[in-house]
């Protein structure tokens, strides 16, 4: 069985990012959707896509998950009308929650980088493995790995401290209102750029310090690591 091909990135920032962000600021107002409809139908966007991306996949992505349980925890603020500072505390909770379970997995025989990073999909698993093994170097690799995890987690809590400031920073009004809606779509549009963008270059510098050290431990060049397409 074929893996699902990987979604348009650009479609996925369009979809979830852009189009929810231009729903909450453009058609708030009572004169259009109002705050309510335009909250449901500015949410509906990523959380269609989170629904959409599993079903595609035909497995469960905890990723996608996590976004629509944070989707519908984000309307739930706006239908109660909480105090606006419970969605700082929500953005930040659910890359905390990430980074916290990454980091104590560094003590468990199974490190989340494993699946995260260090997996079929990137890497030439089996040829890493192999590499090891002819230099007795893989109780070294893993000690690599274990490092590489509590770096991980440290992205994530990167990114739930950013997600705190900047939405305590632009989310002000009262939930429900058609102010609050705009800042939300605001908050959406920025934390791509502020946070995202960041945090995918962490995650790139990680990937680069893990391939050096598997090349120094495995002998091989980092083109000779990589998943080879099929």
């Amino acid at each position: 069985m074929k893996p699902a091909p990987k979604p348009n990135a650009f479609l996925e920032i369009g979809v979830t990012i852009v189009a929810p962000a231009i729903v909450l600021m453009k058609l708030s107002g009572p004169e259009r959707l109002g705050p309510l409809g335009a909250l449901l139908l500015g949410l509906a966007f990523p959380f269609a896509w989170g629904v959409w991306d599993g079903w595609r996949r035909r497995k469960l992505n905890w990723l996608a998950v996590l976004g629509i349980v944070s989707t519908l925890l984000t309307g739930g603020i706006g239908l109660l009308k909480l105090d606006a500072k419970w969605l700082a505390v929500k953005e930040a909770a659910v890359p905390s929650l990430i980074g916290v379970v990454i980091l104590v997995s560094s003590w468990t025989r199974t490190p989340l980088i494993h699946l995260l990073v260090f997996n079929e999909s990137l890497f030439d698993v089996q040829r890493v493995k192999e590499g090891l093994l002819s230099r007795g170097t893989a109780s070294q690799f893993e000690k690599v790995l274990r490092n590489a995890t509590a770096m991980l987690a440290c992205t994530f809590l990167f990114s739930a401290v950013a997600n705190y400031l900047l939405s305590r920073w632009i989310v002000t009004s009262p939930a429900g209102s058609e102010e609050f809606n705009q800042e939300l779509g605001k908050l959406t549009l920025l934390s791509y750029p502020v946070i995202a963008i960041p945090s995918t270059l962490m995650m790139l510098g990680l990937l680069f310090w893990l391939a050096r050290h598997a090349k120094a431990l495995t002998g091989l060049d980092f083109g000779a690591m990589l998943k080879a397409d099929e």
